[in-house]
């Protein structure tokens, strides 16, 4: 069964930045496209930038383009997501899961979830 852990969020100050990591296991995580996903309290969680297996082809949702980047190590089963110029709007629990780059962009998920990251901007 597949494991998502996340880690790397905290609060920072508007204009900050951040790091996220995604450690995964149980599945050949090689072969996955893999994406980052958001909620915010009172929305629906969004993928915000998926990265193919290879990690050649990589999308990003509009709000993001420009200032997250989205990664992977397929040596240590990890996909990371760094977080520049952040905004008061960025405040949410970030996720790791299956996504695809496209274009467009599109979710997937496993069976299950991480616990996620929380992240939030606040001056």
């Amino acid at each position: 069964q597949v494991q998502l852990v996340e880690s790397g969020g905290g609060l920072v100050q508007p204009g900050g930045s951040l790091r996220l990591s995604c450690a995964v296991s149980g599945i050949i995580f090689k072969i996955y496209n893999m994406g980052w996903y958001r909620q915010a309290p009172g929305k629906q969680r969004e993928l915000v930038a998926a990265i193919s297996s290879g990690g050649g082809n990589t999308n990003y949702e509009d709000s993001v383009k420009g200032r997250f980047t989205i990664s992977r190590d397929n040596a240590k089963n990890t996909v990371y997501l760094q977080m520049n110029s952040l905004k008061p709007d960025d405040t949410a629990v970030y996720y790791c899961n299956r996504g695809h780059p496209g274009p467009p962009l599109r979710p997937a998920s496993f069976d299950s979830w991480g616990q996620g990251t929380q992240v939030t901007v606040s001056s």
